[in-house]
């Protein structure tokens, strides 16, 4: 096992159970994204990813031979919502996405773990974990936890382009270090396409992402720059500014507005 905090998750009664469900069926699984990487900065995960190599229905059918509730609201995308001894489980069929644009995309399914963790988006969310403790890390994402980096897979611009709520899921994560170490060129690249992603993210969605950001384990570092003097981040003044222009009052009022109290 390469960490204890590794052990403790793989050791909770709901994963073994799941681990073992998967087992008696002779299929393969493994937890895969923010468990890992919260559990390697101590932080006991909420829900819990899980990758596997068969599609939707045999997952559907094994947890139905097994009596588990599930539900299927994001079966296109090769998902499955599994709640096993009160733990929620995202189960995902590996998949390459193809064609994606803005927020859109098509997927194909696969059975190579290499391709399912090159669609993800930060080195630090590609990781996998097998029941046994096998930590598979295609991306160096450990290497960048323990750096305090959060790394995009491949080239940041077509990594954008894909999904534009990346630029903000980009900057949650800036909360999970005490002291980011900011990758050259990305602030430039990010405030690049942050007013392109207005045309591509709703409201709703820019302000669920945002609100993620207070409840992070350092949630002044999303909005303002520690090492500039705490100046604020300019997607923050862009997305005020989109606010007002689409008078969503909502996400002024119970949202933005709320960033300057934490400097008080």
């Amino acid at each position: 096992m390469k960490d204890y905090s590794l052990y403790k998750l793989l050791n909770k009664d709901s994963v073994k159970s799941l681990f073992d469900i998967f087992k008696n069926e002779k299929r393969e699984v493994c937890l895969v994204g923010g468990c890992i990487r919260d559990a390697l900065l101590g932080i006991d995960a909420k829900d819990i990813d899980v990758a596997v190599n068969i599609v939707p229905d045999k997952v559907i059918s094994i947890l139905k031979n097994n009596k588990i509730h599930f539900e299927d609201f994001a079966f296109k995308y090769g998902s499955i919502t599994a709640v096993i001894k009160n733990q929620k489980f995202q189960i995902t069929t590996l998949r390459e996405d193809i064609n994606q644009i803005g927020r859109h995309t098509n997927i194909i399914y696969t059975e190579d773990w290499r391709k399912d963790a090159q669609r993800r988006d930060f080195t630090v969310n590609a990781m996998y974990l097998s029941s046994d403790g096998n930590l598979i890390d295609y991306f160096n994402g450990q290497r960048d936890l323990d750096e305090n980096k959060l790394q995009f897979i491949d080239n940041i611009e077509d990594r954008l382009k894909e999904d534009y709520l990346r630029i903000f899921r980009y900057y949650r994560f800036l909360g999970i270090f005490e002291k980011p170490q900011i990758i050259n060129g990305y602030e430039e690249i990010l405030t690049k396409y942050c007013k392109n992603s207005f045309s591509y993210l709703s409201n709703h969605l820019l302000r669920q992402e945002i609100l993620k950001m207070f409840n992070t384990s350092y949630p002044l570092n999303p909005f303002f720059n520690i090492m500039e003097d705490k100046k604020k981040r300019y997607w923050v003044e862009l997305t005020k500014n989109h606010f007002i222009d689409t008078k969503y009052d909502l996400g002024l009022n119970r949202c933005l507005n709320k960033i300057d109290l934490l400097m008080n």
